[in-house]
């Protein structure tokens, strides 16, 4: 499984072990994820990630939730799980081959009732939604150069309140790179001093995973 870069397998494993523990249906998630995308495996979340997103969402009180790129569905599984009976999750994705695995996790999950996926490129959708508060929780997970696209978007159709976590923001260190200057990297340095510098919300970034950036609305 993926894992925060900077922590030992060692003190990954004590910090694994220590955690609510991962249970069958993700390991097996984790397991096909291999198989089936070996050279992209690696953008499945962290186990640590998924247990820390699902308490955040139940402590957060959310009910209403999207996601901007879900890959095979471990983070959707977390995020779905940690919502109340009736809670609902907005999944956003464009690729079919990666959201069929998700959706066979999710029925075995028993959370089908819970999400909803939508496939088309994610800004065209987060654009067409109404206007108003629709989102309580919402996690960022897709393409960096439109983090800003995405992040503004769900904000305006936020309450007070409402928590928005941007993943990948500390790029396995490259952020602090002076060598790293790809369109990625500079995207992702130019969001995190964004969310930042945004009066608008309370910011913390946090190093698990690949760096969380938590902003919640004011």
């Amino acid at each position: 499984m993926p894992k925060s870069a900077w922590l030992s397998d060692a003190l990954h494993g004590y910090l694994v072990s220590h955690s609510a523990p991962l249970d069958p249906l993700l390991e097996a998630l984790g397991e096909e994820t291999r198989r089936a995308v070996p050279d992209l495996w690696m953008m499945e979340i962290a186990p640590e990630q998924g247990v820390f997103m699902e308490l955040l969402v139940r402590v957060s009180g959310a009910s209403r939730a999207v996601e901007v790129g879900t890959f095979t569905g471990h983070s959707s599984i977390c995020i779905a799980r940690g919502l109340p009976d009736g809670g609902r999750l907005l999944c956003l994705d464009s690729s079919e081959e990666w959201t069929a695995i998700a959706r066979r996790y999710w029925a075995r999950a028993g959370l089908e009732d819970k999400i909803e996926l939508r496939l088309a490129p994610a800004a065209e959708t987060l654009a067409g939604l109404q206007d108003g508060p629709q989102f309580d929780f919402a996690f960022l997970d897709a393409d960096k150069v439109n983090y800003p696209v995405y992040y503004e978007a769900i904000l305006e159709r936020m309450p007070p309140g409402g928590l928005i976590v941007c993943d990948n923001v500390l790029w396995s260190g490259a952020v602090v790179d002076p060598e790293r200057q790809d369109d990625q990297t500079r995207a992702i340095r130019a969001f995190n001093d964004r969310v930042a510098a945004d009066e608008r919300v309370h910011a913390s970034m946090i190093a698990v995973g690949d760096g969380l950036l938590l902003a919640r609305k004011k």
